[in-house]
């Protein structure tokens, strides 16, 4: 092999040295490299390939395992269990407001609206609605939020007549079918009856 000398070195010199590296230096040499390579190509083919079909079990193995799952979680997800008072069955302090409301004196149809309206300040506490009185809640609530927004001013403007007036507030029949009807509204959106 003739030298290079130092100030030439050019890209057929490092070709050159890599050729001498591998050493082929007769074409059996270079057949024998190309085989060895084949046969390194072949291999990593088959790895490839085996560990291929391994992938495709895990992929079916985790996605039939991931509808597995979600078929549990929708039978203990799918079914809503409500707490009793929100079941739509009988809500006893409901029951008790209407019957004082069936009553035949006036005494009994303002205990009726003050029941509900002490139920109305209840369920607006459990709403997470913050004040002092139930006026201040009501203040605070978004009228999108609140269907019956309206029905329950009207109603707790009654009831506040009757606390402040007592009994010489002239509460009639109608008058106190028509409050506890406005409560009823109230209670029926948010499913407390």
């Amino acid at each position: 092999m003739p030298t290079t000398p130092a100030n030439q070195i050019s890209t057929e010199y490092f070709f050159r040295r890599a050729y001498d590296l591998i050493g082929m230096h007769t074409p059996a040499d270079y057949s024998s490299f190309q085989a060895s390579l084949a046969h390194l190509w072949l291999g990593i083919v088959i790895i490839g390939y085996v560990l291929s079909i391994l992938g495709l079990f895990v992929i079916a193995y985790a996605t039939m395992r991931l509808f597995d799952l979600r078929e549990r979680e929708e039978e203990y997800y799918g079914t809503l269990v409500l707490a009793p008072e929100t079941t739509g069955g009988a809500n006893p302090r409901w029951e008790h407001i209407e019957s004082l409301a069936g009553g035949t004196s006036a005494s009994e149809w303002r205990e009726a609206i003050i029941e509900a309206d002490i139920m109305l300040d209840d369920m607006l506490t459990k709403q997470g609605y913050e004040g002092e009185g139930i006026g201040e809640k009501l203040k605070s609530v978004e009228p999108s939020d609140f269907n019956t927004l309206q029905d329950a001013w009207e109603a707790h403007k009654v009831r506040n007549l009757i606390a402040h007036e007592g009994s010489s507030f002239d509460l009639s029949e109608t008058l106190a079918r028509r409050t506890i009807a406005r409560y009823e509204s109230v209670f029926r959106e948010f499913k407390m009856i």
